[in-house]
C-alpha cells in the first residue's frame, strides 16, 4: 500500500498499528491526527493530512490489519446544513443591464462567522442543490456590484477534486501514482450562483472569469498549494454549461453517473453530469502528468 504515493514500509505499518492498538479511547480522527504527526505527513504550511491519513487507515482495517474505534456521531461529507434565514438572504433590487452598469465586481472570501453564514444562507436558499458540507479544502466567494450602490450578486465555491473521474484523468493522462500525488492540485468548482433578482447579460461568465484569476492565489495563501486545473459538473437535465465555455472552459464529456465521494467508498448513483475543466496556467496538463 501507498500512502499519497508514497510506499509504505512494514515498519510504517507496525508503527501505525501500534498507535491504534495503544492509544486506547482516541476517536478515528485523533488517531490519524497521532500517525501524521509521528510520520510527519503534513501540508506545506504545517497541516496536518488528517484527513487522507484517515482513509488510509480505514483501507487498513478492511484489510484486517488493525481494528478502529467505532465511529462516533458527526456531520457527514456532503450533509445538509442548517439554513439561517435572516434579512441579508431576502431578495435585494432587481438587477438588469449590462456588466458594465454594476461598476466594480469584487470576490470577497467569506472568512467571518457572519460571512459564512450569509454564504450558506444565500447558497441553501436559491442554489438548487441547497448548501452542503464541502469535501475537504474549500475557498468561498460573496461577489458583490459596487454599483448603483454595493449589493450581494452571487456566490462562488471551490472546493477538492473528485478523488476518480475518468473522463477527466483519461484527458490529464496521468498514471495511477501521479495521479494521487498531484490530485492535490485540482479544485473544483462545486458550488456557483448568480442571484435569482441579478439578470446581467455574460455576468455569470465574467464572475467565473475573476474567481479563476483570484483562486490560485488565495488557495496558495490558505493551504500552501497553487492549484494548477480547475474542474466542474454541470447537470444537462438543468442546464447547457453555456456559462463555462464563454469563459473558455473545456467541456472532457459525461461521468459515469456515479457520485463522486470515492475517497470514503460511498459511490451514490446518480445521473451523467457534464464535466468541464480550466487549466490555470498554460502548462497546467504537463505539470499534472510530470510532477
Amino acid at each position: 500500500m501507498n500512502f499519497l504515493g508514497q510506499p509504505l514500509t512494514s515498519q510504517d505499518l507496525s508503527l501505525i498499528q501500534e498507535v491504534v492498538t495503544t492509544c486506547d479511547g482516541l476517536s478515528r480522527a485523533e488517531l490519524a491526527n497521532t500517525v501524521c504527526e509521528l510520520m510527519g505527513w503534513k501540508r506545506p504550511l504545517g497541516s496536518l493530512k488528517g484527513r487522507e491519513c484517515g482513509e488510509l487507515l480505514g483501507k487498513l482495517e478492511l484489510r484486517g490489519l488493525l481494528r478502529l474505534p467505532d465511529k462516533r456521531a458527526g456531520r457527514p461529507i456532503g450533509s445538509r446544513t442548517e439554513v439561517p434565514m435572516t434579512k441579508l438572504g431576502e431578495p435585494g433590487t432587481p438587477l438588469v443591464g449590462s456588466t458594465r452598469s454594476l461598476g466594480r465586481i469584487e470576490l470577497k472570501q467569506a472568512r467571518t462567522e457572519q460571512e459564512r453564514r450569509w454564504f450558506r444562507e444565500l447558497i441553501g436558499r436559491y442554489h438548487y442543490l441547497g448548501h452542503a458540507v464541502p469535501m475537504g479544502a474549500h475557498v468561498r466567494y460573496l461577489v458583490f456590484a459596487s454599483e448603483p450602490q454595493k449589493a450581494i450578486v452571487g456566490c462562488v465555491q471551490f472546493s477538492s477534486a473528485s478523488w476518480h473521474m475518468a473522463v477527466r484523468d483519461r484527458w490529464i493522462g496521468w498514471d495511477e501514482v501521479t495521479r494521487v500525488r498531484n490530485l492535490r492540485h485540482v479544485i473544483n468548482n462545486s458550488r456557483f450562483i448568480l442571484m435569482p433578482w441579478v439578470r446581467v447579460k455574460n455576468l455569470a461568465s465574467h464572475v467565473l472569469s475573476l474567481a479563476l484569476r483570484q483562486v490560485a492565489d488565495d488557495w496558495l495563501q490558505r493551504y500552501g498549494v497553487r492549484p494548477l486545473l480547475a474542474e466542474t459538473f454541470v447537470d444537462p437535465a438543468r442546464f447547457a454549461g453555456t456559462i463555462y465555455r464563454a469563459a473558455n472552459w473545456i467541456e472532457l464529456g459525461m461521468t459515469t453517473g456515479w457520485g463522486c465521494r470515492d475517497r470514503a467508498s460511498e459511490r451514490e448513483g446518480a445521473a451523467p453530469k457534464m464535466v468541464f475543466a480550466y487549466p490555470l496556467i498554460p502548462d497546467a496538463i504537463r505539470q499534472l502528468r510530470e510532477r
